[in-house]
């Protein structure tokens, strides 16, 4: 049995496979120790799908007895060992918060202060006043080893033995748990580097290294990286520690491989992730992605807009067929150079706290109650959220909450909401601000990657998923113009489907700078460097367990213009000069032909081939949907009163049609239709939403 888990700020979400059918568990995460909420989600399925033993004893999460498991393997007969793929939410949280590890970082001598030059581009250009994150490595534990590298590698001065040594006692006296080393061109000359690395580690320090992290051009970027790798791997590596400790202890007598979910969309061993941490900053947020593709396209739908809305933010994307993969990514205010999905988040979801500042001006966000002490309607929290906004308008019936095994407190949100909003209004107006305000936020991260990038919303559906996506995903729609809404199967847990079905993916780079025209007529030479980072990734890949059919690649060339500071990435096939200036002129407004192109980084991808869950298309049936209608009730939709009827979605069967104002409750999620929407179930059990033409606009 493979599992699936996608650990987020409120609930811990598992996906797997049982008897041929998909299964979805939630738990309540655990900030404190998120390997914790994992152990009880492990444990939980080994209560309710694993099979008592007939002598009595523990059954693993596979449903296989210890006992069955070792007498399998004595007669040879092939078993399935258990394997868990997690989304991990450590190294975001632990930048977001700066609760890393202790870093030096050693560099060329004279750069040791590039972390915080920087870039010199303003985050907000007419903030005279803004602050920028300060560096992760501070003064006193930045060293510099005197060497030099020339621009094309050539070696102007090496290091000596004693400056090496030099080196390294500095960073023992420094009191770090780890080691950061980025030199100036060693992506073109990777010696001084390993040199220093290898000294390094023969006196067990955890070493990042910039020509294994990214061997890239760019000093700043590529500092940036090695320094968040460094400061991610203490972290990671204790808590994959700890998942792999429950892995085994849950696949009694068997073994228990454990993948982590990348930021690109793949998936990689336990072993690489603590090596390489920093390529799992956006390993959440990137399984929703390749989810809502899959699930999507299933329905006939290519050109969509995700919407993850959880517990503590909102994630968003825009894709036209496979997920888009961008190498300038920022996390915390921190430039992250390694192929992660081009996904925006806001601090915007179930359980984000609303107040009111100074001014009596609502804010909404980014500040979330999490799973402790959670929204007030859970029974701890004291500060009003969205869940609790929702609650009071009657868009989230209490006793349908988690398959109804977990109530909703209304009273308790009543009162608490009263009292916050301090006579200032009613609490359902309060609340109907509140979902306002919430509205207005995830609007305006839907149209940062659409509309400020030149597309148009109207152009694409909306794939809206998470535990909270369906309250807003019609709102959103509506006042964008969009024509559709997806809802798709197990909402409130697409992205640990998205993990479950994620292939083991490796990313390799090499910075080459030449011009196209050199490289197009010498093919021979831009082939060997493709055929290196292949072998490379192909020797990954083989100890990961992947071989021969099994595995595929990708080649892609970033490319520019010379001159520009920032490259478009296009596929390595056929007249790739041609692809470029048409990806120019799509990104920009125009092209220019007859214009030098550069080829600045090659870059390979080596995908491995995972088991995917199969999703079967169902027949429509002839009943009507009034036989998934379990209740009516009041709700409140903007300063409207109406009785939506309420539907369980475990009863809706493909073919089925009903209209707004409704409800559809089920484990994962709750989805809202408000007056003038419509609903219809597609043959993948998929909720497709539309806005009736009368009432459309935008």
């Amino acid at each position: 049995m493979r599992i699936a888990i996608d650990t987020g700020g409120t609930f811990t979400d598992c996906v797997f496979v049982h008897d041929g059918a998909l299964q979805v568990v939630k738990v309540f995460s655990t900030p404190q120790s998120p390997a914790l909420a994992l152990a009880h989600a492990l444990k939980r399925i080994a209560e309710e799908w694993g099979p008592v033993d007939e002598q009595g004893g523990e059954t693993n999460v596979t449903g296989v007895s210890a006992r069955a498991w070792r007498k399998r393997n004595r007669t040879g007969l092939e078993v399935c060992p258990t394997e868990l793929i997690c989304g991990a939410t450590v190294g975001t949280n632990a930048l977001l918060e700066r609760r890393g590890g202790r870093v030096a970082l050693v560099t060329t001598a004279g750069f040791e202060d590039v972390l915080e030059i920087g870039r010199q581009a303003r985050p907000r250009l007419y903030d005279f006043f803004v602050e920028r994150p300060g560096p992760l490595v501070p003064r006193a534990r930045r060293f510099g080893l005197r060497e030099r590298l020339a621009c094309d590698g050539g070696v102007l001065r090496r290091p000596s033995r004693r400056e090496v040594a030099r080196a390294v006692r500095a960073v023992e006296r420094s009191g770090a748990e780890a080691a950061a080393v980025c030199l100036l061109f060693s992506f073109v000359n990777p010696a001084h580097e390993q040199a220093l690395a290898r000294a390094l580690r023969r006196k067990g320090w955890l070493v990042s290294v910039s020509c294994e992290i990214l061997p890239e051009f760019r000093e700043f970027e590529r500092a940036s990286t090695t320094v968040v790798n460094a400061y991610l791997a203490p972290v990671m590596s204790r808590y994959l520690g700890e998942i792999e400790t429950h892995a085994r202890r849950a696949a009694r007598g068997g073994r228990a491989a454990v993948r982590i979910m990348q930021s690109n969309g793949g998936i990689i061993s336990a072993s690489v992730a603590a090596r390489e941490p920093v390529r799992t900053v956006l390993s959440g947020p990137a399984g929703g992605v390749v989810g809502a593709q899959y699930l999507a396209a299933l329905s006939g739908f290519e050109r969509i807009i995700s919407f993850d809305m959880g517990g503590t933010s909102t994630d968003v994307a825009l894709l036209e067929g496979a997920p888009a993969v961008t190498n300038e990514g920022s996390v915390a205010g921190l430039p992250v150079a390694v192929p992660i999905l081009d996904i925006h988040t806001v601090g915007a979801g179930g359980g984000s706290i609303a107040r009111f500042d100074r001014a009596g001006a609502l804010r909404v966000g980014p500040e979330s109650a999490g799973a402790d002490p959670g929204p007030i309607c859970y029974g701890r929290g004291e500060q009003p959220t969205v869940t609790d906004a929702h609650l009071l308008l009657g868009h989230i019936p209490a006793d349908h909450f988690l398959g109804s095994e977990f109530r909703l407190d209304e009273t308790r949100a009543r009162r608490w909401m009263q009292a916050a909003c301090r006579g200032r209004s009613s609490a359902e107006a309060f609340a109907q601000g509140i979902v306002d305000v919430a509205n207005a936020t995830m609007e305006k991260a839907i149209r940062v990657i659409s509309v400020e990038r030149g597309y148009d919303p109207r152009d694409y559906t909306l794939v809206a998923f998470g535990g909270a996506g369906g309250l807003h995903a019609c709102d959103l729609a509506a006042a964008l113009g969009m024509p559709a809404v997806l809802i798709p199967r197990m909402p409130g847990a697409l992205s640990a489907l998205g993990i479950l079905r994620a292939d083991v993916v490796r990313d390799f780079s090499r910075t080459v700078q030449r011009p196209a025209a050199v490289a197009r007529h010498a093919a021979r030479e831009l082939a060997a460097e493709f055929h290196r980072l292949e072998r490379l990734g192909r020797r990954e890949l083989a100890g990961e367990g992947f071989a021969g059919a099994q595995v595929r690649s990708e080649r892609w060339l970033d490319m520019r213009y010379p001159g520009q500071a920032y490259e478009l990435a296009v596929r390595a096939t056929g007249d790739f000069v041609r692809a470029f200036h048409a990806a120019h002129e799509r990104r920009y407004g125009y092209a220019d032909a007859r214009r030098t192109v550069e080829i600045v980084t090659v870059r390979a991808r080596l995908l491995g081939a995972t088991p995917k869950p199969p999703l079967a298309r169902k027949p429509p049936t002839a009943r009507v949907a009034s036989a998934a209608q379990i209740a009516t009730r009041r709700a409140v939709f903007g300063a409207r009163r109406s009785l939506p009827a309420v539907y369980d979605r475990a009863l809706l069967r493909a073919g089925m049609r009903f209209a707004g104002p409704a409800i559809v409750v089920e484990y994962s999620a709750t989805t809202v239709l408000p007056p003038g929407w419509r609903a219809r179930v597609d043959g993948y059990e998929n909720i497709v939403l539309s806005l009736r033409r009368a009432a459309r606009t935008g």
